[in-house]
């Protein structure tokens, strides 16, 4: 028999939008079609399962189940109620209802959730009596009501909590980087996953872990103990197992310690070793605590990724003063290296000395950000650079 399709959205960070589809393509998704934070597809539930356990750049994965126009709260609880829930769930189910509004005639997205559980309550009631028990913390199923320019679309998150909690996090460093946003710098890059990949501000060592999740071709899932699809009724725990357990059999070999972080912080050390040795990654990842001006990248070339403070804790001199150490150290000992750097404060990247080849607009929640690269050139081919500058 044919295998029932849906129409599908991982949600995801503005500026991974063609990363995150170029994963759910290598997947088998169908139809995919980039949005806005967003990406649009078509796929069955082993797709549902696959995007759940492998996509390192989505936030959910949703399933749409109706589209309809919602001018009004009449509107939006005559369109819910109209949905057949009892397909999705039992009066002994639990449900949870989040709402999201953009250019909307309602003017609240609690209400418009409020609107949809009340709709969805009387649908049980008229049918059989009684109604299912909301439960925020752990439904049976947590349904998606999003509204633009007044036109409503129903979805089932398949996720659960959202993706970039991995699993393998105990704490985070004061300002952490987002585990989704890290996987998402590392596959902007282009790393090769062969070269040395250096972090000299690792803090809790999110980007180290997510660099080497992908050189080993580990599912960003696979530390999660649940997903939200895992109690829908349709359910299909064999398909599930046989995708879960097929995925330690794509697992590949890495050179080992070629990943390499530092950080000034005892703390944040501390915290990068746990969670490295939550992720069973011990075996790839070298990290040492020290100032990043004393740390030899090495010279066999590869990829830097930083993510400096912003400057929302720290004295403009000394966040200016910090940005051109950085700039100092590139050019002085990370020759040959591609370096990256993250960052939301233009003023002070100014200070790294450095003309970027590249400029990439991203928001790191929500602070746009510019994602730079910068060849550090050896010798002969910074000069050869440089005559081809000024042709």
């Amino acid at each position: 028999m044919p295998k029932e399709t849906f129409e599908l959205i991982a949600k995801t960070f503005y500026g991974l939008e063609e990363v995150l589809a170029a994963e759910l393509i290598e997947l088998g998704a169908q139809n995919v079609k980039p949005g806005v934070r967003a990406v649009y597809f078509s796929g069955d539930n082993e797709i549902i399962y696959k995007a759940n356990l492998w996509c390192r750049t989505a936030l959910k994965i949703l399933k749409q189940i109706k589209t309809f126009s919602a001018p009004s709260e009449e509107d939006l609880y005559a369109g819910v109620f109209d949905i057949e829930w009892e397909k999705f769930m039992k009066v002994e189910d639990t449900f949870m209802v989040e709402g999201v509004l953009a250019d909307s005639q309602i003017n609240h997205s609690k209400f418009a959730a409020l609107r949809a559980k009340d709709a969805i309550a009387d649908r049980f009631r008229s049918l059989v009596g009684s109604r299912p028990s909301v439960d925020t913390e752990n439904p049976t199923l947590k349904i998606h009501v999003h509204i633009s320019k007044d036109v409503c679309n129903i979805s089932l998150d398949s996720s659960g909590d959202p993706l970039f909690k991995r699993g393998y996090k105990t704490l985070s460093a004061d300002a952490p980087i987002n585990e989704v946003m890290a996987a998402g710098l590392v596959l902007l890059s282009g790393w090769d996953k062969k070269s040395p990949f250096v972090d000299f501000m690792c803090g809790s060592g999110t980007l180290l872990i997510e660099a080497a999740l992908i050189a080993k071709n580990i599912p960003p899932g696979i530390y999660r103990r649940n997903f939200a699809f895992e109690s829908w009724n349709d359910f299909d725990r064999p398909l599930w197992e046989q995708i879960f357990k097929s995925s330690y059999l794509q697992n590949v070999e890495f050179t080992q310690n070629k990943i390499r972080g530092v950080d000034v912080s005892s703390k944040y050390v501390d915290l990068a070793i746990r969670n490295i040795t939550n992720a069973r990654l011990t075996d790839c990842i070298e990290i040492e605590k020290k100032s990043f001006e004393y740390f030899d990248v090495g010279t066999e070339g590869g990829t830097i990724i930083i993510n400096p403070p912003y400057g929302e804790r720290m004295d403009p001199d000394d966040l200016f003063d910090l940005y051109h150490e950085v700039g100092n150290y590139l050019k002085q000992k990370c020759q040959g290296f591609q370096a990256w750097i993250l960052t939301s404060n233009m003023e002070a990247a100014k200070k790294i000395g450095l003309h970027p080849s590249k400029k990439i607009t991203l928001f790191n929640g929500p602070l746009m950000c510019k994602f730079m690269k910068f060849d550090i050139y050896r010798g002969s081919n910074k000069k050869k650079y440089l005559e081809n500058k000024t042709e």
